[in-house]
């Protein structure tokens, strides 16, 4: 067999997983494993400029593509830089491998330079963790810790090296193990036959079902199986904000995302629907609104691949537990073989009412567009559908307002497309989630949807941007004030703005300069759609796009706190 030193095991472990890129910064405790990737070219590293950002590129990796993203970073700081990324990938159950360095073994415990228990402190928002104590066995903890991440419910999963691990004045024998066997986890890798035909059958009785998908579907590569079963049965579809593009979003069958700032026909389907189909959701407080009010006439059918989702927040009639693929394509087959059908009468009494509730609000997201003098976020979100329909084109946002109005106003028809953090709400992860999807898909376009308060949390990636030419396109949506926040204030505190409006703001097309990049400050509506095009026709430039949107426009729908999924704010002075 080969000898190899732990160093040398960690990286040629991670090119025999089929690792494509690392994302990272190094530190005393990882130089010899630096020293590694230094010797071998089968692994691209990138060096971010903050450890924040090796893991939101990581993970916005994993997003578009479905493997998993790794970041590498050093002992103390380096590691604990890290624990909003993987907090943010945990929540929406990201697959992810953080390598950490660690001091070496005897000092663990002793208060050495940079020592903290990063095992510990990551506990409670991974799926597993590793702390490696001998070289040989480095191998098959990072075999397991990639067959966690992304397997049954996806997750983050940290291994934490001791520097002595990497010494490169020791060999080893090196094998890497081609599938591992852990006792104690056994995902689901089927539903069960009796449930799914109870759920046919529920089916088959419903005379107002509507199918709610969510991020699972997409994490289970089932959009084309939810798909063929949403056509089969002719029912409407909703999407949560994780689960966007699972279904066609510019489908007719489609009506909107649901939700606290949901479509006024997708809360009203929900709210009445008398058998809700639920496809890798979670039942999160974002969409349920008071949960005592939920759906109170409707049956749920209930699928994911955790057992511990279903039934946690909102009771399921019939759970099913197992992959979403592989489920739907039980539950098409039954389908087919019983002939299922949903009363014809009752189905088109039901569209009726859902067209009512569409085409009475103008669509499914209406707004004032105002006089035209003043940019509206909304216009801005609406001329980048524009001018990249047709194109392949990745979307990732921050967390705000101009989230909500990327989610609303951008149709996906993809899976994979709609990159954004939804269970953490992480401002910053905009930017290196953009940049780990162009280094992947660099012909494709790659756009970060944020704000002036987003943007500069990890604004400093712009440097990464030019040293590995990712030219992606941030589409700033600059109301000088943190938006959402500023919004909550408007509507709950009597227009008290405590500390949300941005006195002091960098000029952001001179910033983006600064950094090698294309800069651009649009304030006329007239010149928006050419700007853009413009933007987008620099193939080979970073183009910062500061865009001077009105700064009194709210997010609507909204829902009305504490009540059901019906209850919404429609304007300012309107409400349902």
């Amino acid at each position: 067999m080969e000898l190899l030193s732990g160093a040398d095991m960690v990286v040629r472990s991670l090119a025999d997983e089929g690792v494509e890129y690392i994302y990272g910064y190094p530190g005393g405790a990882l130089l010899h494993v630096y020293d590694a990737i230094f010797r071998q070219k089968a692994i691209t590293h990138i060096l971010v400029r903050h450890e924040q950002a090796a893991t939101h590129m990581a993970d916005g990796y994993a997003r578009a593509t479905g493997k998993p993203g790794v970041a590498l970073v050093t002992s103390g700081p380096g590691a604990t830089n890290t624990i909003t990324g993987i907090a943010t990938a945990y929540m929406d159950s990201i697959p992810m491998v953080v390598l950490s360095g660690q001091v070496p073994s005897a000092f663990i415990g002793s208060d050495m330079f940079q020592e903290v228990d990063m095992v510990g402190i990551s506990r409670p928002i991974v799926k597993h963790s590793f702390l490696v104590k001998r070289a040989e066995d480095i191998p098959e903890v990072i075999k397991k810790a990639f067959h966690l991440a992304q397997t049954g419910r996806p997750g983050p999963v940290v291994v934490d090296i001791p520097k002595d691990i990497t010494d490169p004045g020791k060999k080893y024998q090196y094998s890497y193990p081609q599938k591992v066997r852990l006792r104690s986890y056994n995902p689901p890798v089927k539903g069960h036959n009796g449930q799914i035909r109870k759920a046919v059958e529920l089916l088959a009785d419903a005379k107002k079902p509507i199918i709610y998908a969510g991020g699972g579907v997409i994490l289970g590569k089932a959009s084309e199986q939810l798909t063929a079963l949403a056509k089969i049965l002719n029912v409407p579809v909703t999407n949560t904000l994780m689960g966007l593009g699972a279904y066609p979003g510019s489908d007719h069958q489609f009506v909107g995302m649901l939700g606290m700032h949901g479509s006024y026909c997708a809360n009203q389907a929900m709210h009445n629907a008398d058998l809700i189909l639920a496809v890798g959701v979670r039942f999160d407080d974002r969409v349920t609104n008071n949960t005592s009010k939920f759906c109170p006439d409707a049956k749920i059918i209930h699928i994911d691949i955790d057992p511990a989702s279903i039934s946690k927040n909102i009771p399921a009639d019939v759970p099913i537990v197992g992959p979403v693929d592989a489920v739907l394509d039980s539950m098409i087959r039954q389908i087919k073989e019983t002939d299922t059908r949903i009363g014809q009468e009752a189905l088109d009494s039901w569209w009726r009412q859902i067209n009512e509730w569409r085409e009475g609000r103008g669509g499914l997201f209406p707004y004032d567009k105002g006089d035209g003098t003043i940019l509206k976020p909304q216009q801005v979100i609406e001329t980048l559908y524009d001018v990249t329909r047709g194109e392949d084109t990745y979307i990732t946002s921050d967390v705000g307002q101009h989230q909500m109005f990327a989610a609303q106003y951008y149709p996906f028809d993809q899976p994979n497309r709609w990159i954004n953090s939804g269970g953490l709400g992480t401002m910053g992860f905009g930017l290196p989630a953009a940049m780990g999807i162009k280094l992947s898909f660099p012909d494709s376009h790659v756009a970060c949807v944020t704000g002036e308060g987003s943007i500069q949390m990890n604004i400093q990636e712009l440097s990464t941007c030019l040293q590995y030419d990712l030219n992606v396109k941030i589409i700033n949506l600059n109301n000088q004030a943190l938006g959402m926040v500023r919004q909550w204030q408007d509507m709950q505190y009597d227009s008290r703005y405590s500390h949300s409006y941005m006195d002091s703001l960098p000029d952001f097309v001179k910033l983006a300069e600064s950094y090698g990049h294309v800069g651009m400050r649009i304030t006329d509506p007239a010149r928006l759609t050419s700007a853009m095009e413009e933007a987008f026709s620099l193939k080979d430039r970073l183009v910062f796009m500061d865009i001077q949107v009105d700064t009194s426009e709210h997010v609507y729908p909204m829902q009305i706190k504490d009540g059901n999924m019906a209850d919404m704010w429609l304007s300012k002075t309107e409400r349902t």
